[in-house]
């Protein structure tokens, strides 16, 4: 999330126009439920503003402060860390809920994640993960430090065996910005016990600037995409592990990292067209991992070179395929195309990848604020997508049939009465029951649960 979409956008002078976008939307649902009947073209009707001045949600709706910045942790390791990110939502015994969140922080930060012995990778790293433990009706019932010593704890995604895997949006490595070790891994954080699962970083996942990872709950691969706003570009990757599908701990035994080839496209934004697909998909050995002494997205991939995209970001699976989200792409940046998002659809069986979802040049980037990179798959059918721009910042729906919706609305001012401004959403995730949306403020971090009635 270091550079957003309509931020570049604004930028280059681009926003405006009406919703614009080719494909077929019901791809970003594969695997989901179907649409919700009373699910209409307002969604669940218009926000109504909060007078506590944190959150405007539709009526009939409601939400509970979790966390927030600053607070004191109820394990007393310290204070809530800054920069509230990535989240996820796994099941616990007796209907509990662990609720895995990011913290974003680079070399400065308000309030870093706590060092604690066993759990800390890199003491100067002020990144890292926090637990919230919750009953059933969202009490908090425990909140600790899961992890510290990281940097830019941007996104990651789930495991089948209910771990989160962290990861670190940065390439810096020891001796830069005051770090002691190498930074731009994957960490797997264990919810209920963070010291089974330590601070030990997954080397043979690759060091880059990760931003997000789906695992093929079938085969155990786990994809990964590489978030380069500046060329050269992101690449996609999967890993292949030793152990796969294994447990907590079972990434640590190594395997193959793998970067994708489309033969012919060097850089995906050059594809223009919904529906378009590329069969014979190559995966190529990453020749050094870890970036010893060339980032991988600059190394030698051999005849044929390696395929690159702009702003690499979501990454979820759905059916029997992995989806991944370029976020934009700009010829001023050195794109070969320019885009406002694409959606992306790699089918591992057929060794197919097809543009599923193309917004185009008429792309109302205020609707959502974001295309769907920071996304979260709903029970109700849709999606929700978290919006990180200027202005107003929301969460907003999107139906099966793709109309979009405001969900929700910050409310917390971080600017002036004359010039007021708002920080982004993130981490938006739903409970294992389906019943409440877990999402995050960014500045000043912020946990929500939102309950009301839910169209399932």
């Amino acid at each position: 999330m270091s550079m957003t979409r309509r931020q570049a956008l604004a930028r280059s002078g681009a926003l405006g126009a009406g919703i614009a976008f080719t494909g077929a939307l019901s791809e970003l649902f594969a695997g989901t439920a179907a649409a919700a009947p009373g699910l209409g073209r307002q969604g669940y009707g218009p926000l109504v503003p909060d007078p506590r001045g944190l959150l405007d949600l539709p009526e009939g709706f409601r939400y509970r402060v979790l966390s927030r910045e600053g607070d004191q942790l109820r394990s007393g390791e310290g204070r809530v860390p800054s920069n509230h990110d990535g989240m996820t939502a796994l099941p616990g015994r007796g209907g509990r809920v662990h609720l895995v969140r990011n913290h974003e922080n680079r070399v400065t930060g308000r309030i870093a994640v706590p060092t604690v012995p066993g759990l800390t990778y890199d003491p100067m790293g002020l990144g890292g993960c926090t637990t919230l433990t919750l009953d059933s009706r969202n009490r908090v019932l425990a909140e600790r430090v899961s992890i510290a010593g990281t940097a830019v704890n941007c996104a990651g995604g789930p495991t089948p065996w209910r771990t989160w895997l962290t990861c670190e949006e940065t390439e810096d490595k020891a001796g830069t910005n005051g770090y002691t070790k190498d930074h731009g891994f994957i960490f797997e954080v264990d919810p209920v016990d963070p010291h089974r699962s330590g601070a030990v970083p997954l080397t043979a996942m690759g060091r880059f600037a990760h931003e997000a990872i789906a695992v093929d709950p079938g085969r155990g691969v786990v994809y990964e995409t590489e978030d380069a706003f500046q060329k050269p570009f992101g690449l996609f990757y999967r890993f292949l592990p030793e152990k796969p599908l294994g447990g907590l701990g079972s990434l640590r035994a190594g395997g193959r990292l793998q970067a994708m080839r489309v033969p012919g496209v060097p850089d995906l934004s050059v594809v223009q067209e919904a529906g378009t697909s590329f069969n014979g998909v190559q995966w190529v050995d990453v020749p050094d991992p870890l970036a010893k002494t060339t980032p991988i997205r600059l190394q030698d991939f051999g005849p044929g070179g390696i395929t690159h995209a702009q702003k690499l970001e979501g990454c979820y699976w759905g059916g029997q395929c992995v989806y991944f989200v370029s976020s934009f792409a700009r010829r001023s940046n050195g794109s070969g195309a320019d885009h406002y998002g694409q959606v992306w659809r790699y089918a591992p069986r057929r060794r197919r990848l097809t543009l599923v979802i193309a917004f185009g040049p008429d792309t109302d980037v205020q609707l959502p604020g974001e295309s769907p990179d920071n996304i979260c798959l709903a029970p109700s059918g849709g999606l929700m997508v978290c919006e990180d721009g200027s202005g107003a910042q929301h969460v907003y729906g999107v139906t099966r049939s793709g109309e979009v919706y405001a969900m929700a609305r910050n409310r917390q001012n971080i600017g002036t009465a004359e010039e007021p401004d708002w920080s982004e959403f993130a981490g938006v995730t739903f409970s294992p029951d389906g019943e409440t949306m877990y999402v995050n403020c960014y500045t000043p971090g912020t946990t929500f649960a939102v309950t009301g009635p839910w169209n399932h």
